[in-house]
């Protein structure tokens, strides 16, 4: 490993600052489970590393009923793997968690370096996106915010300054009556990136139609897709056999796979028409059963 200097900010603005000196030659240490392997093999070479574990508040894990979930930029996926209110309530993010690498990298990667990570087989991006998260930003300019699902411009790529720091995820709390879930498809469960992964989070009505939905692809496209027409073919419809077939449908010809050692662009985009239907049923399921406990 090459030489690098290292940096433990105790402020948020500090930490910017550095990044700022640095002009682009700065890396951000969370979790490292990436950057560490990374700079091992000389795929990165840092100039600096900026530790961020000093920072206060970016251990931030909070649930309320009104405002949803808040995740700082230490959360591992482990916390939020074994969370009862992620389990409870984002089921779709907590089972991405659980499919992420190895329980020892799971203890130390965070959420936030996943979704910064911006690979279009993450985990944790496609879940992230069907519940509408958004992310916190900190820069020299000041704050701002930004919706997961505009974040990634392309493999490896983010809407991110040089300057910038992601510090939260703002997740939304999920209304009366929904359901979620995430299906990984690959070799091996975990230890594995994704052939295919489909993220889906749908409410039911009262009289059963379905009320809103979102599902989103990943590992089929440069970034993870929101497949806008595969919802259009439920929302406001009865979620029948022959309707979650043609949403299946939908969101496979939306799929833009490309082909290589872990599956061929044809076996994607099959593989997605078989999740998302598989995904759409376990989340009415879920949703079913939330409507009867509330009854």
């Amino acid at each position: 490993m090459m030489s690098f200097d290292y940096f433990d900010p105790r402020t948020l603005d500090q930490a910017t600052g550095l990044l700022r000196a640095a002009g682009g030659k700065a890396s951000l240490l969370a979790g490292g489970t990436d950057l560490l392997v990374q700079m091992k093999e000389h795929a990165r070479r840092p100039e600096q590393v900026i530790d961020l574990k000093k920072i206060p508040g970016l251990d931030d894990f909070a649930y309320d009923a009104k405002r949803g979930l808040v995740l700082g930029a230490l959360v591992t996926t482990r916390q939020v793997e074994t969370s009862p209110v992620t389990l409870r309530h984002y089921a779709g993010l907590a089972k991405a968690s659980t499919d992420f690498a190895s329980i020892q990298v799971r203890h130390r990667a965070t959420v936030v370096g996943n979704v910064c990570r911006a690979s279009p087989s993450a985990d944790t991006l496609p879940p992230l996106i069907a519940d509408g998260a958004v992310l916190r930003i900190h820069g020299s300019a000041g704050q701002r915010r930004c919706a997961v699902q505009d974040f990634c411009t392309g493999p490896g790529r983010t809407t991110l300054a040089p300057d910038e720091i992601v510090t939260h995820i703002e997740i939304p709390p999920p209304p009366p009556r929904t359901g979620k879930a995430y299906i990984k498809h690959g070799r091996r469960a975990q230890m594995e990136l994704a052939t295919v992964g489909v993220a889906v989070r749908l409410t039911l009505a009262d009289d059963g139609r379905v009320a809103d939905l979102g599902i989103v692809l990943a590992a089929v496209a440069p970034t993870p897709l929101h497949a806008i027409q595969a919802e259009a073919a439920l929302r406001g419809q009865r979620p029948t056999a022959d309707r979650l077939a043609a949403a299946a449908q939908a969101a496979s010809a939306e799929a833009r796979p490309i082909g290589d050692v872990r599956g061929s662009a044809d076996y994607r985009r099959e593989m997605v028409r078989v999740l998302t239907r598989r995904a759409l049923e376990q989340a009415i399921q879920q949703a079913t059963h939330d409507a009867e406990a509330r009854a």
